[in-house]
C-alpha cells in the first residue's frame, strides 16, 4: 500500500519498544511504543515512534532523544545541546495552533533520555527528502519511494506561512530554525512546524514596532546547539540580527530545497567562514537561479532569499500568491477549516467536492480527505451529502484500503436508519462495498444495514434494495449466505408488505435469483412460499408465474413431476379460472404454463410407465426363461 498504512499498527499485535529504548524514562508509565518510524529535529536526532496511550489506546507518536547519540561532544557542548531540546519542547507545549505540532505529553527525562508525546505523525520532510539519519536500516518503504505530489507541497506550504504568521503576528515569537528538519509531516499528511530549539520572543513593541534580541552565532559553540547555517539569514548569521524576515529568509530557502531534492541554495557543512562566503552570493541572485522553483513564486522566493531584510515579503503576501489559486488547495483548506461554517455552507461545498477529487492523487484523498469527512458522520443531517466523496474515493481503493482506512468510519453511518437517504446512497453502492469488503464484514455490517432496509416503511428504500440485489448479491456473496439470510428475508417481506409495487418487486426479485439456487432452495424454499401470498392483484399473480417460467427453465435443476402436480399446478388452476380480474392475454399466459407442466407431467409420466412396463416385460420373459430351464432339466 502507498505510504501511511504499513507504518501504522494494530493495538492488539504491537510488542512494547519503550521499554528496551527508554529504561527509566517516565514517559513509559503512560505510552507503549510499536514502531521506530522516523527522526526529526536538529541533526535528525529525536527518534519517532509510532504508539498510543495506554490508559486511552489513542494514536500517538514518542519523540525519543538518546543522550548516548551526544557522548562524542564535549561536556559543555552536550548539555549545551541537552538545553536547546529542553527549551525547544517546553516552548512546542505551549503553544496551540493548527499548523504547529500537537504535544500529548510533555518532556520528560531519564538519565539516559528524553522523550515526549505528540500527535501521531508520519516522518519528517527532510527524511521525505532523503535525509535519513536515525531513521530504521533499512528505511521504510513507505519512506524510501514517498513522492511529494504538487497539491501537497502547496497546502504544506500555505499551512507552514499560516503557521509562522501567527507566530509572529499573535505570539511575536521567531522560530530562528525553520528548515526540512524541523517540519514534520503528521498521520493525516497535514505538515507541522516543530524544533523551537532556538526560537526568541520580541524584547518590546513599544509604538507598534517589535523588537527582537541580537544573539550572534557563536563559533566555539557546537553547531547542534545553533540555528542551521544553511537555512540562516544573513543579518543574523554575520551580524546577530534577529528579525521577523530572518524566518522569512529560512522559509525561502526551504521553498527551494523542497524543488531541489531536498539541497538548500549552498551547503556550508556547519563551517562559518563556509557560510560567511556563501551568504554574500545573495547579493546577486537571479531567476536562473531560481529555474527548479515553480514559475508562479518565482519571483516572491527571489524576494525572500535577498540579502536585504527590509525587501522580503511578508508571510501574508506569500499567502496571497497565484500558486495557492487551485481549487485542490482550497478544497483541502476548506474542509480543514470547516468547522467554522454552517450546515448549508457544508453541503453546498460537498456536493461539488466529488468532482475536485478527480483531480486529487489518490494517496491525498486517502489520508487528507477521509479523515476530514469522517468528522462530519456525527451529524446525520450532512451524512449524505459526505457520503457520495467517500465512495467516490473507495472507488479507486484496494481491498485492503478499504477496510483498513474507510470502512471503519462506515460502519456507524451502516447502522443509521435516518435520514432514509444515507440508506439509499449505501444500498446504491451496495456492490462497491460487496467487492472491496472481507466476508465476515459482509455478514455482520452491510448485510443488516440491507436488511434494515428491507424493513423500512417507506416504499422507495425497500423497492431500491430490491433492485440492487440480483446484480450484486448473487455474484458476490457465497450462496449459504444469501440462501439462508437474503432470500428468506424477500419472502418474508412480500408476505408481510401491503404495498402491491413492493410484493410485486419482491417476486421480481426472487425471479432473477432463481437461477442462482439450487434444488433444495426451489424445492422448499420458493414454491412452497406462494401459497402464503393472499393476493388476488393481476400485477401480483401474473409476477409469481413469472417466477414459475424462471423455474421451469432452470438450466440445472430439474423439476420433478410429483412437484408440479402436488404443489405448482394446483395453485396455477385454480387460479386460471377463479380470478376474474385477469384479462384474456393474462389467462392465456397462465393457461400456457399450465399446459407446459401438464406436459411436462404427463411426459415423465408416460416415460416413467413405459419403463415399468418394459421392466416388467423383462421380468416377465425372465420368469418364463427360467420356468422352461426347470422343465427341460426336469424331462
Amino acid at each position: 500500500m502507498d505510504v501511511f498504512n504499513k507504518l501504522y499498527w494494530t493495538v492488539s499485535s504491537t510488542v512494547s519498544q519503550l521499554s528496551t529504548v527508554l529504561p527509566g524514562n517516565p514517559l513509559t508509565r503512560e505510552y507503549e511504543a510499536t514502531n521506530h518510524i522516523a527522526s526529526a529535529g536538529p541533526g535528525l536526532l529525536w527518534k519517532v515512534f509510532s504508539g498510543f496511550k495506554k490508559s486511552t489506546n489513542q494514536e500517538a507518536s514518542i519523540f525519543l532523544l538518546e543522550k548516548k547519540q551526544l557522548d562524542r561532544l564535549s561536556k559543555n557542548d552536550r548539555e549545551a545541546v541537552l538545553d536547546t531540546f529542553r527549551k525547544s519542547i517546553s516552548q512546542l507545549a505551549r503553544l496551540r495552533h493548527p499548523q504547529i505540532l500537537v504535544v500529548q505529553h510533555t518532556l520528560e527525562e531519564s538519565r539516559d533520555s528524553l522523550a515526549f508525546a505528540t500527535e501521531p505523525v508520519f516522518a519528517s520532510l527532510a527524511n521525505i527528502l532523503g535525509k535519513v539519519d536515525n531513521v530504521p536500516v533499512p528505511v521504510p518503504a513507505s519512506v524510501e519511494n514517498y513522492k511529494l505530489f504538487e497539491v501537497e507541497i502547496k497546502y504544506g506550504l500555505q499551512q507552514i506561512a499560516e503557521g509562522f504568521s501567527f507566530l509572529h503576528n499573535d505570539v511575536k515569537l521567531l522560530h530562528r530554525n525553520l528548515c526540512l528538519y524541523n517540519i514534520v509531516i503528521n498521520k493525516d499528511g497535514a505538515w507541522k512546524i516543530f524544533g523551537f530549539d532556538y526560537s526568541v520572543h520580541c524584547i518590546s513593541r513599544a509604538e507598534a514596532i517589535v523588537r527582537w534580541p541580537t544573539i550572534e552565532y557563536a563559533m566555539d559553540v557546537h553547531a547542534l546547539a545553533q540555528p542551521k547555517l544553511d537555512y540562516l539569514a544573513p543579518e543574523s548569521g554575520l551580524f546577530g540580527k534577529l528579525l521577523a524576515s530572518s524566518d522569512v529568509f529560512s522559509f525561502g530557502m526551504l521553498i527551494y530545497a523542497l524543488y531541489n531534492k531536498g539541497q538548500p541554495f549552498h551547503s556550508s557543512n556547519n563551517n562559518w567562514t563556509t557560510y560567511n562566503q556563501n551568504v554574500s552570493k545573495f547579493k546577486r541572485i537571479s531567476n536562473s537561479d531560481l529555474l527548479s522553483i515553480p514559475q508562479e513564486i518565482r519571483e516572491i522566493v527571489k524576494l525572500m532569499l535577498n540579502y536585504m531584510p527590509e525587501l522580503r515579503p511578508e508571510f501574508h503576501d506569500f499567502l496571497k500568491s497565484e500558486f495557492f489559486d487551485d481549487v485542490s488547495v482550497k478544497a483541502l483548506s476548506y474542509l480543514d477549516s470547516m468547522f467554522q461554517w454552517d450546515n448549508l455552507q457544508k453541503s453546498q461545498f460537498y456536493e461539488g467536492l466529488p468532482q475536485i477529487l478527480e483531480k486529487l492523487p489518490h494517496r491525498v484523498s486517502v489520508f487528507r480527505i477521509i479523515p476530514c469527512l469522517a468528522k462530519e458522520f456525527v451529524n446525520p443531517t450532512m451524512v449524505p451529502f459526505v457520503l457520495p466523496s467517500v465512495f467516490a474515493i473507495s472507488e479507486s481503493c484496494t481491498e485492503e484500503e478499504f477496510t483498513q482506512y474507510i470502512l471503519p468510519i462506515l460502519k456507524p453511518v451502516l447502522r443509521m436508519r435516518e435520514p432514509v437517504q444515507i440508506s439509499l446512497i449505501c444500498i446504491q453502492k451496495m456492490e462497491l462495498m460487496l467487492k472491496l469488503a472481507p466476508a465476515n464484514e459482509i455478514e455482520s455490517e452491510i448485510l443488516p444495514m440491507l436488511f434494515r432496509a428491507l424493513e423500512c416503511n417507506s416504499q422507495q428504500l425497500p423497492e431500491l434494495c430490491l433492485s440492487v440485489i440480483p446484480c450484486t448479491f448473487a455474484t458476490l456473496i457465497d450462496y449459504p449466505a444469501m440462501k439462508r439470510s437474503v432470500i428468506s428475508r424477500i419472502l418474508g417481506l412480500c408476505i408481510v408488505t401491503k404495498c402491491t409495487s413492493v410484493r410485486v418487486n419482491c417476486l421480481v426479485c426472487i425471479s432473477k435469483l432463481v437461477e442462482h439456487l439450487d434444488a433444495l432452495g426451489i424445492f422448499a424454499g420458493i414454491i412452497p412460499f406462494f401459497r402464503l401470498i393472499k393476493s388476488e392483484e393481476p400485477e401480483v399473480l401474473m409476477s409469481i408465474v413469472g417466477v414459475y417460467k424462471m423455474i421451469l427453465n432452470h438450466k440445472k435443476v430439474r423439476i420433478p413431476k410429483e412437484i408440479m402436480a402436488d404443489q405448482m399446478l394446483p395453485f396455477l388452476i385454480p387460479l386460471s379460472i377463479e380470478n376474474s380480474s385477469l384479462t384474456e392475454n393474462q389467462c392465456n399466459e397462465v393457461m400456457t404454463v399450465v399446459k407446459e407442466m401438464v406436459n411436462r407431467v404427463e411426459i415423465e409420466h408416460r416415460a416413467e410407465l413405459q419403463q415399468l412396463s418394459s421392466m416388467q416385460e423383462q421380468q416377465n420373459l425372465s420368469e418364463q426363461g427360467e420356468l422352461h430351464h426347470r422343465l427341460g432339466r426336469s424331462q
